[in-house]
């Protein structure tokens, strides 16, 4: 990302104009979503539903296509909790985004990976010098790709990274317009069985990715109760997958059209956990963010803890 991806991104996040202001009692929850994920299973079993109605709030329910642009509605206040891997939050707060961290999905490394076709030259990482690899820009496979180049000593200059929303990559790489591919479950799952795609192999340390539930800054400040009410019934949502996968496999399935047999295998290497913003997440975090600072991806150091909740004050 140069500098002038940078601004525009940056613009992204400030385009919205004037934010709304929070009141209490609320009249309506907006929870931006992705078609996977714990708060899918919290939207199909009503669980906030559940919990709000009877205070007379009701729930909207906003599906987003990637990190990115769920960051941008939530800084603009369009919806006021959301869900992202784990680079989104770092571009976004390098863009001043009025967000917070408020939860997390501490990282077991599975359900990513940088995939190739079956038959392709390419057998290992230091292969893709030269080659075009197709990614998400800002996404959490976006941080995949530079990890992974990083561990075997691949620099970022030595490759064309393509950047391109998940259903466009798909497109590229099965037409063979790119070399490789940087991508997230179940895209991961639907290329390794309509295509045999393999995935490359990359050391488990670089895999290794935290995801993270998010807050408007503003809309904490003023309920985080409400916030602390949602991230109860995200743990009861993961509690409850971890323990019904097949269910979990045909929710997906049916909610974004994919193949059971894809969605089965992504959800069987799902990480179903969660949890606070523990000190390891932080630094973990932080870790990333340095990264991609250093490579000149965000134009200057920023601080995680800066905007992480505590879990128990209004800020």
């Amino acid at each position: 990302m140069n500098r002038r991806s940078f601004l525009f991104l940056s613009a992204a996040f400030g385009a919205f104009g004037a934010r709304p202001a929070y009141s209490a009692p609320i009249k309506e929850l907006r929870v931006g979503y992705q078609k996977t994920g714990q708060l899918l299973v919290v939207k199909a079993r009503k669980l906030l539903e559940q919990r709000f109605a009877p205070q007379g709030v009701g729930v909207r329910w906003v599906e987003f296509p990637s990190g990115p642009p769920l960051l941008e509605a939530l800084n603009a206040g369009s919806i006021d909790y959301g869900y992202t891997g784990d680079a989104p939050p770092i571009f976004a707060q390098a863009a001043r985004a009025a967000i917070r961290y408020v939860g997390a999905i501490p990282a077991r490394g599975y359900g990513q990976a940088i995939v190739v076709q079956k038959d392709s030259p390419v057998q290992t990482l230091a292969d893709l010098k030269g080659r075009k690899v197709a990614v998400a820009k800002g996404s959490s496979a976006h941080n995949l790709l530079v990890t992974a180049l990083e561990s075997a000593k691949v620099p970022w200059s030595d490759i064309t990274p393509v950047y391109l929303a998940p259903a466009d990559a798909a497109s590229a790489f099965s037409r063979g317009s790119v070399d490789a591919w940087s991508i997230w479950d179940p895209f991961f799952a639907i290329a390794e069985l309509r295509q045999n795609a393999r995935a490359l192999l990359i050391d488990p340390a670089a895999t290794l990715q935290n995801s993270f539930f998010l807050a408007n800054r503003d809309f904490l400040a003023a309920h985080s109760d409400i916030v602390a009410a949602i991230n109860a019934d995200v743990a009861t949502a993961t509690e409850w997958a971890a323990a019904h996968r097949g269910e979990v496999a045909e929710l997906f399935s049916e909610a974004s059209g994919v193949a059971l047999a894809a969605q089965q295998r992504s959800v069987d290497r799902a990480e179903f956990s969660f949890s606070g913003l523990t000190d390891k997440i932080v630094a973990e975090q932080q870790a990333v963010a340095d990264r991609f600072q250093r490579l000149g991806l965000i134009p200057a150091r920023i601080v995680v803890r800066d905007i992480v909740w505590d879990g128990k004050s209004n800020a």
